[in-house]
């Protein structure tokens, strides 16, 4: 019998099993950033113990860093963070890409850019949407910083087996659906708590005909359904991209290259559940909640919660829209919106902008909309701005802005005010999460934030730009 990408990546790095059923695993390649990275090196110090792999490590600053005059953070605490990832760096032998290195961003953008991120490894970091490595066939791994200090000191670090879940999407998506739109779908399916206990693969003609940077958007957002870890098998697609990066060892690479394929799912690998979907069924998707599996189509209306099954979801439907501030039973077309914004790790990188550029070309922000457009790396604001697709942002009134995670969290300036709505192409909408503690965030695709921008509400792509 056959084995799936994630058992073999699993079985390659298992260094043993623990007394109480966890696997003591092998990581192959950490990240860190200047949020919780600090306390674990203070550990690691008051243990008396080095980093073990340092050229394992590598760092980058992301959360706090201000996405306007960088180079001088005016919070004393994000200062603060910023010169102990400095120093920890300076102090551990730890590769660091800083504000003056040119390859400064979102540590799950850098990752991938330079080709840190390879098929067939264990990947950790500090962060819950570290699941956007999978798109290169790697098994990765949110962590917490008790955990950030394990991998710092030994390169390992205690996980539960997982289940493995195959979702497969086939058919042709319809057009004005992008990567965002299938996995919103997904989580609206199988809810958020459906992944507690999986890994997911993603397969199907669908993520096969997707681009890395689409599969990674839809990889990014494993953990907002549940799953451990998400991942698509490597392709052709995947050794393409990764030819000739700076981290990418060139001396054997079709070597390499066969090496990182061989890690793919067999064709009759066991799953523990199959999911199936049809792409048609897939529409242009938004948010109206408080949790990424609060979606609906754009077409569709907010939910009643007399229309609930349960009471829990009747109780949960209540809560949303009480803060929200959103009627039940209405269109979610239409919405006002306050603040719209295009960046994250999910999708702040070079395709998101030349779509979005692609569509907003020509029009105008809204009056009243607050728009601010955030490159998820200085690589990717380098390849914007020499495609110009910086000025066709700013001609329409947004915002440009230099590289960070900004608005999608808000540990940095970049933060809602009051009760503003806004539209974003981020990857949660927690209450508070983007700042304010009565903020508002409406999930959707970078193209959709673009529509939503110049109509000044939720809008359907489709429409605004005849698509």
């Amino acid at each position: 019998m056959g084995k799936s990408l994630f058992t073999k990546v699993w079985d390659a790095h298992t260094v043993g099993t623990l007394a109480d059923g966890r696997t003591q695993l092998f990581i192959g390649t950490h990240l860190i950033h200047e949020v919780t990275s600090p306390q674990a090196f203070g550990m690691l110090r008051d243990l008396g113990l080095k980093v073990k792999f340092p050229q394992r490590t590598f760092a980058t600053v992301d959360h706090i860093v201000p996405t306007i005059n960088q180079d001088a953070p005016q919070d004393p605490l994000a200062a603060e963070m910023m010169a102990a990832l400095q120093k920890n760096c300076d102090d551990f032998g730890v590769t660091y890409f800083d504000l003056k290195s040119g390859k400064q961003g979102i540590v799950h953008v850098v990752g991938p850019e330079q080709g840190i991120t390879q098929p067939g490894t264990t990947i950790a970091c500090g962060d819950s949407h570290t699941a956007t490595h999978g798109a290169f066939g790697a098994i990765a791994f949110g962590i917490g910083t008790t955990q950030v200090r394990d991998v710092l000191a030994t390169q390992t670090m205690a996980l539960e087996p997982l289940k493995v879940r195959r979702i497969e999407v086939n058919g042709n998506l319809r057009p004005g659906v992008y990567a965002k739109d299938v996995v919103l779908h997904i989580i609206r399916m199988l809810g958020a708590k459906g992944g507690i206990g999986y890994a997911y693969e993603y397969a199907g003609d669908v993520f096969e005909r997707m681009s890395m940077e689409e599969r990674m958007t839809v990889c990014n957002m494993s953990i907002e359904g549940g799953a451990r870890c998400g991942y698509v098998n490597p392709d052709a697609k995947t050794v393409e991209y990764l030819r000739g990066r700076p981290y990418v060892d060139m001396s054997d690479f079709e070597a390499t290259a066969a090496r990182w394929l061989s890690f793919a799912s067999d064709a009759d690998a066991p799953f523990d559940d199959v999911v199936s979907i049809d792409a048609a069924d897939i529409e242009p998707t938004v948010t109206w909640g408080i949790s990424p599996d609060h979606g609906v189509s754009i077409c569709e209306s907010i939910p009643n919660p007399d229309d609930a099954e349960t009471e829990i979801e009747k109780q949960s439907i209540n809560e949303a829209l009480e803060y929200m501030k959103l009627p039940a039973g209405t269109p979610i077309k239409g919405v006002k919106i306050d603040v719209a914004f295009i960046g994250s790790c999910t999708n702040g990188r070079l395709s998101d902008f030349r779509e979005a550029a692609k569509y907003l070309k020509g029009h105008k922000v809204a009056n009243g909309v607050k728009a601010i457009a955030v490159p998820g790396s200085q690589i990717v604001a380098i390849q914007c701005e020499n495609e110009g697709i910086d000025k066709i942002f700013s001609e329409a009134g947004f915002e440009w802005r230099a590289a960070g995670c900004s608005m999608c969290l808000a540990m940095n300036p970049d933060k809602l005010i009051g009760d503003q709505l806004c539209a974003s192409s981020s990857n949660r909408n927690f209450k508070g999460r983007q700042g304010s503690s009565t903020g508002r965030t409406v999930l959707m695709s970078p193209v959709m934030v673009v529509a939503a921008a110049i109509k000044g509400c939720i809008s359907d792509a489709r429409e605004v730009f005849s698509l």
